[in-house]
Parts: C-alpha cells; structure tokens; sequence
C-alpha cells in the first residue's frame, strides 16, 4: 500500500536528501511538505504547504499521512535569540508531534543531536534534551529520535566554524572515537527512511547507529 509522508524542514541539507530519496521510493506516492518558503521542487508527489510554523497546530486538517519526518532545526549563528531559537528547535517539533497524536500518525522520526540533554548547562543540548523528553512524553506508537554528531555536506550558507570542525574531522578522524566522527546528512536522510520501514529496538539512536542503519539500504 502507499503511504504518505509528512516533511518539516525539507530546504534544509538533510531534508533536502530526504526528499529526494523518497521521491525515488515507490513505496510513497505523496509527500506533504511543511514550510515557510517553498523547496521550488515539481514533482506529481509533491504536496507543499508554505505555513507559519509558529503555528502548524492550525494546519491540522493537512497533517496527515503516515510518518512524519522531522528536520528542524537552527544554529546559534543564524538564529542568535534564544527565545526564538527554542522556538523553532523545540516549539515547532513539539507542535508536530502533537500532531501526530490528534491526527494517528503512528510514526514520527526527529533529527536532534548528539548531546541532547534537559538538565545541561548549554542552551542548545538543553533544547534538545527538552525536545526529546517532550516528544517522548506523547507516547507515539513508533517513534525515533536520531542523535548525530557533526554534520558533513555543502551547505548553501556560509558556517565558518562547522566548516573548519569538518576540516579537522577529515584530518584526525582516526582518532575519534565512533560516536563522535562526522556523519554525512544523506547517511541521516537514508536511515530515517529505513525507520519508517522497519522496527528497531531504541528510541534515541547515536551517530554510530545511524551509519550502521544506513548501511543497511
């Protein structure tokens, strides 16, 4: 049967390769894309809404499909205000899953981070942490919290300090241990679309367990 995807976040590097992957998967004939602005993708599959996303709860009669894909997210260079940034981090995945719940989307994969931690002393693993801990509080049938370390691929804008984190990476590697290595974000985007697929035994899944899923496409 064909099923239907629900993106957030899809002009973004890892829901860009999302995208694209699942416009190739025979198994979803129809992807609803959630946005401020458009991805400027053609597609017949393709259902884009260019919504507040402060205020998704208002596209409830849309929001429905099968899995949900969540890939929102910010950084402290681009969104340098915190309330906004726990808005947008937080507020508007938290709004989607919930969602999920009044709409019975059973499934609802979120891409947070390694780190991600609600008693943390940095704003930004707070965040995450108290992302995951809500989001974790809906009981959602199935539902996957995928939690990678730096981000690898040619992003449009400019990010001089993750630029030079990767240099280092591709140079001292090796000594890294796994968790903690580079993972690129079509690695994200193909293990995320293997999770709607299948059953796996953990929640949160680390960056070594992401390459590992991958792999398994």
């Amino acid at each position: 049967m064909s099923k239907t995807a629900i993106v957030l976040g899809g002009t973004g590097l890892t829901g860009g390769f999302l995208i694209k992957k699942l416009l190739a998967d025979p198994s979803y004939d129809r992807i609803k894309l959630f946005s401020r602005s458009s991805s400027n993708i053609k597609h017949k599959k393709i259902e884009e809404y260019i919504v507040d996303l402060f205020l998704l709860e208002e596209n409830s009669q849309h929001f429905k499909g099968d899995v949900v894909f969540s890939c929102i997210g910010t950084t402290k260079s681009k969104t340098p205000d915190e309330l906004l940034y726990r808005k947008i981090d937080y507020g508007i995945t938290i709004a989607a899953a919930e969602l999920c719940k009044q709409n019975d989307i059973n499934t609802f994969i979120v891409v947070s981070a390694m780190g991600a931690d609600p008693n943390s002393a940095i704003f930004y693993n707070k965040t995450k942490g108290e992302m995951e801990r809500d989001v974790l509080k809906l009981q959602l049938a199935h539902c996957y919290i995928l939690q990678p370390s730096l981000l690898g691929g040619k992003r449009v804008e400019r990010r001089f300090g993750e630029r030079f984190a990767q240099i280092l990476m591709g140079l001292f590697g090796f000594l890294v241990p796994k968790d903690y290595k580079m993972i690129h974000t079509e690695t994200i985007a193909d293990a995320m679309i293997w999770l709607a697929n299948h059953s796996y035994p953990d929640v949160r899944i680390s960056s070594k367990k992401i390459k590992q899923i991958a792999s398994n496409d």
